[in-house]
């Protein structure tokens, strides 16, 4: 079985998710105090941020890819709302998957559990944008 997916949904739930990395990191809202932690100079000289954006944009192309496709697999697993089969992926895949591995890889970098708390929250708040998104508006003919 081939998951039914969206694509509009998810170019904007990819778009979604630039948009919350760039509100949550934002010097006025975490930016600072993320830099601080995690031993980023936020001023330096000849720094790019183009590169780290076009990933950024590829990596939450997939991440919404995954979890339209997972969103798609569990509404027809278990019925009912697409809306609450999205957000439930969503957070079931957070925190087997995202939370997990940062606090793993975290724990193992010696991080503050400060930057860890920030960033799986942003993480969280990313995912359930990206399954609400997803969930209002399912693939055409599946709902």
């Amino acid at each position: 079985m081939v998951p039914e997916i969206n694509y509009w949904a998810v170019l904007l739930a990819t778009a979604s998710s630039m948009i919350v990395g760039s509100i949550w990191y934002a010097r006025k809202v975490f930016g600072t105090r993320w830099a601080s932690l995690a031993k980023v100079d936020m001023d330096r000289p000849g720094a790019s941020a183009v590169l780290p954006i076009i990933t950024t944009v590829i990596v939450s192309f997939v991440t919404a890819w995954v979890l339209a496709g997972a969103t798609s697999i569990a509404w027809h697993f278990y019925g009912g709302s697409y809306l609450w089969a999205a957000l439930g992926t969503g957070v079931i895949l957070w925190a087997g998957f995202t939370a997990a591995r940062f606090i793993t890889h975290d724990a193992f970098e010696g991080r503050p559990t400060s930057l860890t708390v920030l960033n799986i929250a942003h993480e969280l708040v990313t995912i359930v944008i990206m399954a609400l998104i997803i969930g209002v508006w399912p693939p055409a003919g599946t709902v």
